[in-house]
């Protein structure tokens, strides 16, 4: 392999006892191992973050079966591409392999393209996605397919994917490397092995003396002088929105928009800010504007339906509505304090009178029994208890300090007086 390659290509595995990580998938008689020992590939979407060897896993499937293999971009690839491979395909008899990375970005036309190659066998489908396939994969190409969730790399993995670099590629054997320090480099990549290789590699090229002794301090002022220009799609891709998220929650809808154009400007996928706001709108909003997860809701259709570039101008409507709307995340604590009272007391039985009771036996058992329908009491409402004996007059919810939480927390005085301390 060239070393003019970047390091990260240098190192990539060559058979899946080289490869690092997903031993849940791949180690010995697991799942995906097993598949291939059968010689029976069915095709499949490999869902995870960056980094963690989803397409080189790919190629070592097609190296094992001894398959033809395509690979497709869908950023920059379409149904013209998609029917030439086909074709090719075709051509050899079948049986080839077809990965398409970052296959949710293919659009349902392009994705029904793909229907029926797959289903004779014309092709089997390799799709690589960091997001949630039951969203962006259509529904006949899913049930078509088997789904493998592959994990971030954890510390073990990404210091031993380091320490293979060193001892095995051509190019550092020749560098005294003494890699004293290494949280920094592991921070850096966040997870991603491809960008903490090409990052180790580009630090390395940085340091002129005959050995590199690689501590924090040496990565941190490399990363501050060098970032900028280095991976736009690895780090930044969650450090710009988070600022985004944080700018909207922040309620400055200025910050927001330029955290908006950097992302649409780099390439960002507009359906991944769009589904970022709609989280926003309900976490971060909440009760105190209901309206902000409508709108945002319909964001995430309209951009889903017009694409880039027009949907950019729907982004930034939505982005600085949010931001200029009144803030409330009491709905989001309330969950957080309800799992963990769940988790806390287990399985407690529900209450008699909100049993449903569709059988007579159930019905002389006492299910139902003593439930007070709420429509039938003035005020629509009835005081009862609802909720296991155990944790009763357990408070989750706590309105925000807004206008319409304190409306409602009024109401929840007027209809439960002292018993949640509204």
């Amino acid at each position: 392999m060239s070393l003019f390659q970047p390091l990260a290509e240098r190192m990539r595995p060559k058979t899946l006892d080289e490869f690092v990580g997903q031993e849940h998938l791949v180690g010995r008689d697991k799942v995906l191992r097993k598949v291939l020992e059968s010689g029976n590939c069915p095709s499949m979407i490999f869902w995870g973050p960056p980094g963690v060897g989803k397409t080189t896993m790919a190629m070592l499937i097609a190296n094992y079966l001894d398959l033809p293999f395509y690979t497709l971009s869908a950023i920059s690839s379409g149904v013209k591409q998609v029917r030439e491979v086909i074709a090719k395909a075709r051509l050899k008899g079948g049986r080839a392999i077809l990965f398409i990375d970052e296959i949710h970005r293919f659009s349902k036309s392009q994705q029904d393209s793909l229907l029926g190659a797959v289903e004779k066998g014309t092709i089997t489908l390799i799709g690589a996605t960091t997001e949630n396939p039951s969203f962006e994969v259509i529904a006949a190409l899913l049930s078509r397919s088997q789904v493998y969730v592959l994990e971030e790399l954890g510390k073990e993995d990404l210091l031993k994917i380091l320490r293979q670099a060193m001892e095995k590629d051509a190019a550092l054997q020749k560098r005294q490397i003494e890699l004293k320090e290494y949280e920094a480099l592991l921070q850096l990549s966040g997870g991603d092995a491809r960008r903490l290789l090409n990052l180790f590699e580009l630090l390395l090229q940085s340091i002129q003396t005959p050995k590199a002794v690689i501590t924090n301090k040496v990565v941190e002022h490399f990363a501050h002088n060098q970032m900028l220009r280095y991976d736009k799609g690895g780090e930044q891709h969650y450090d710009i929105i988070s600022a985004f998220i944080k700018s909207i929650r922040g309620s400055d809808p200025n910050a927001a928009v330029y955290w908006l154009a950097r992302m649409l400007e780099g390439g960002e996928d507009p359906k991944f800010i769009a589904r970022r706001l709609l989280i926003l709108a309900s976490e971060d909003i909440g009760n105190a504007n209901p309206n902000a997860l409508l709108l945002a809701n319909a964001c995430f259709e309209a951009v889903a339906k017009i694409g880039y570039p027009e949907c950019g101008l729907i982004l930034s409507q939505t982005a600085i509505y949010l931001a200029t709307s009144a803030k409330s995340n009491a709905s989001y604590k309330a969950l957080k304090l309800a799992q963990a009272q769940a988790k806390k007391t287990g399985n407690l039985p529900v209450p008699l009178p909100l049993r449903n009771a569709p059988t007579k036996l159930m019905k002389e058992l006492n299910y139902g029994k003593n439930y007070q329908y709420s429509h039938d009491y003035e005020g629509n409402f009835a005081p009862q208890e609802f909720l296991p004996d155990e944790i009763k007059d357990t408070k989750f919810y706590e309105p925000g300090n807004n206008a319409r939480e304190n409306q409602m927390r009024k109401q929840l005085r007027t209809w439960w007086g002292k018993k949640y301390g509204y």
